[in-house]
């Protein structure tokens, strides 16, 4: 890991396709709302917004490009924070559909899923008793998803994105998705410094416990050396608790409404801002600075580096 982080690199992802919007009245839904999220999270220290948009009707995910636009117009306009686009987006939409905003809108920086796995959010029925929308219920006790993230795909968002500027957000979600992250390393397909962001916490990745943030740390020191800058994303109530541990070993931190609703036990989080508002604090007690957009820009080597 790179010796030069001293500070942390803070994202929020302020909503996206894991969560649903009845869970939480905190989770924007509309362009509007989803803007103003990040400006919020931008405002309390997230260095990075991660993007995703939805449907304004019925909150369903989309990757609809128009939407995005319209939420990187008023992000940009207010805040120099880093946009940071998901090729994501939902296992249940098609690799074309998922990568249509970072082709047309050439984001600094994207997310790019490092493998395939089962994708399972079914235990999550038993926390809600009942929901808005029909379609929340379906995609929640669906136990038939693999979220496809094959070789050629990974291959091909790293030349079409690639090929415009755009750098990535790696999401590891297990250890063979850093083996896979090693091997195009090898073989020249992406360039260090490489954002690593290990997640944590969904059923078909990895455990939240230590021994499994400590397992995915070695082995990413022991690939990569000190080639990357570490990020740990804990999905619900691990969040802040391997957030923690992962700024006290000097890595950055992700938070937000996409992978956690919570502030506690039993309590809703109020905004994205709060999240990032909490994990920023606990930086301070681990004397820990927060790095500004201009640091991440400059340790993630992103295009738009310079002055601002």
């Amino acid at each position: 890991m790179a010796k030069h982080a001293t500070s942390a690199i803070i994202t929020c992802a302020p909503t996206g396709a894991i969560h649903t919007p009845t869970m939480s009245p905190a989770l924007p839904v509309t362009p509007e709302e989803i803007a103003e999220a990040a400006l919020g999270a931008a405002a309390a220290g997230a260095a990075i917004v991660h993007l995703h948009v939805r449907d304004p009707q019925d909150g369903h995910p989309v990757q609809d490009p128009g939407l995005f636009k319209e939420v990187l117009a008023v992000v940009k306009d207010r805040s120099d924070v880093v946009i940071n686009l998901t090729t994501g987006g939902s296992p249940h939409m098609t690799v074309d559909e998922r990568i249509a905003p970072a082709v047309q809108l050439a984001p600094e920086l994207a997310s790019l899923n490092m493998g395939s796995m089962n994708f399972g959010l079914f235990p999550m029925l038993d926390r809600y008793p009942s929901f808005k929308h029909e379609w929340e219920r379906e995609r929640l006790a669906d136990k038939d998803v693999v979220f496809k993230n094959t070789y050629a795909d990974i291959e091909r968002i790293l030349k079409v994105c690639g090929d415009q500027g755009t750098r990535f957000e790696f999401e590891c979600y297990d250890t063979a998705h850093l083996y896979n992250l090693a091997n195009m390393l090898d073989r020249g397909l992406v360039r260090p410094p490489l954002f690593v962001q290990t997640v944590f916490g969904l059923l078909g990745g990895t455990g939240a416990d230590f021994e499994d943030l400590a397992h995915m740390h070695r082995t990413a020191h022991r690939l990569f050396g000190e080639d990357f800058e570490w990020s740990v994303l804990g999905a619900g109530s691990a969040q802040i608790r391997l957030g923690t541990i992962a700024l006290s070993l000097g890595g950055n931190a992700r938070v937000g409404l996409e992978d956690s609703l919570w502030d506690g036990p039993g309590k809703l989080a109020e905004s994205n801002a709060a999240q990032v508002e909490r994990i920023t604090a606990i930086a301070g007690l681990l004397h820990r600075q927060i790095a500004t957009p201009a640091e991440a820009r400059r340790r993630l080597d992103l295009r738009d580096s310079g002055p601002r």
